[in-house]
């Protein structure tokens, strides 16, 4: 009895949806929509099963929407099941195992991430979970924002506007994400980021009854974290980003960081100089900035800590597990392209060996974490 399918009509729309919402909750919220960009234009809808897949049918009996798996060694019966997570599923009738399933709405999501839920890349059949905002509150069809695994170098998810880089969370240091210190393990929730040959997915898991958390990606551009108070029978807003300016992605140019608590904002790492000083003294701090003096690169330089900070964007880093952080260290200073290096996990005094080569950028700085 906590979640609940059916066909609806968001706000004022005329326009209607086949999806999934809390039943166990009195506000009603949609985690869930089928048809997002294929509505049916009056109340007049149908969900079948026809050939083994998930139809809805419209005024007319025309198909507007389907699960579309073609044919498959299907010997009995299909059903279509709505589970206890909020997944729906359609499987063979004689095979409970969830290897059976032949299609779910956990591999389709709207703009909702629930417990359980998988979010980024099946790397056997390359496909790929991201959430996509609404249009707008009363419109569930594709919005312009996505929130994405991107793969390449150390994995980090990053949320985008269309085509442009809006955000990105850093890379998983063991714990949390790299850019988001608020995400503290505590009591009942637990976070799990997974890079395997198999998978590079992040998702979350509840450990406490009648406790309900989402992630949601509001049709304005927001990564929301919600948790249901019974008490005010309100979803309470537990973290979100892009919170500041610092938040902003590449805010400032190659070589600086970002300190909300400066003014201004963007700080060249030191050693650099601003690049363009000019231009950064009207607070335009996008040129970054350059090193005072150029690497030996025979022995002679060295390194300095920058603490409490986002690791920089690590698509273009490489990254070895096994290494410890003083082989790590040896390794970026026999490289004359070697810029700067990290643990890839931060747990137990550290492991792991992330190395960036060439310019780095969006790093920012914290006052807690980091």
């Amino acid at each position: 009895g906590i979640f609940e399918l059916g066909f609806f009509k968001p706000g004022l729309a005329s326009r209607w949806y086949l999806g999934i919402w809390y039943k166990a909750i009195s506000k009603r919220t949609y985690v869930w929509v089928a048809n997002r960009d294929s509505p049916l234009f009056n109340s007049i809808g149908t969900l079948r099963i026809s050939d083994n897949n998930l139809v809805i049918f419209g005024q007319t009996d025309v198909p507007v929407w389907s699960t579309n798996l073609t044919g498959g060694d299907v010997s009995s019966p299909v059903v279509a099941e709505l589970f206890d997570n909020g997944n729906f599923v359609l499987r063979d009738s004689d095979n409970d195992n969830p290897d059976g399933v032949l299609w779910q709405s956990f591999d389709f999501p709207t703009d909702t991430l629930l417990p359980e839920m998988k979010l980024g890349w099946d790397v056997k059949t390359g496909f790929n979970r991201f959430i996509c905002s609404w249009k707008s509150p009363d419109d569930p069809s594709s919005g312009d924002f996505f929130f994405k695994i991107e793969t390449r170098g150390f994995p980090e998810i990053f949320l985008w506007n269309r085509d442009s880089r809006l955000y990105r969370s850093g890379p998983w240091n063991g714990i949390r994400f790299s850019g988001v210190p608020e995400m503290q393990p505590f009591d009942y929730m637990v976070f799990n980021f997974t890079a395997s040959k198999e998978e590079v997915t992040y998702s979350f898991r509840v450990t406490k009854k009648n406790y309900y958390s989402r992630l949601s990606l509001s049709s304005s551009g927001l990564l929301q974290r919600f948790t249901w108070i019974e008490t005010v029978q309100n979803w309470n807003l537990f973290w979100y980003a892009p919170k500041d300016q610092c938040d902003e992605y590449k805010e400032c140019g190659v070589y600086s960081y970002c300190d909300s608590n400066t003014s201004p904002v963007c700080n060249c790492i030191k050693g650099f100089t601003p690049r363009n000083p000019q231009a950064w003294g009207l607070r335009d701090g996008s040129d970054g900035c350059v090193r005072k003096t150029q690497l030996s690169c025979e022995g002679g330089d060295g390194f300095v800590q920058l603490k409490k900070m986002k690791l920089p964007d690590t698509t273009a880093s490489s990254v070895d597990r096994g290494t410890g952080v003083k082989e790590c260290e040896q390794k970026c200073l026999r490289d004359c392209n070697c810029t700067a290096f990290a643990n890839t996990d931060i747990r137990g005094g550290g492991s792991g060996c992330v190395i960036w080569t060439g310019e780095i950028f969006d790093i920012r700085n914290y006052a807690e974490g980091g």
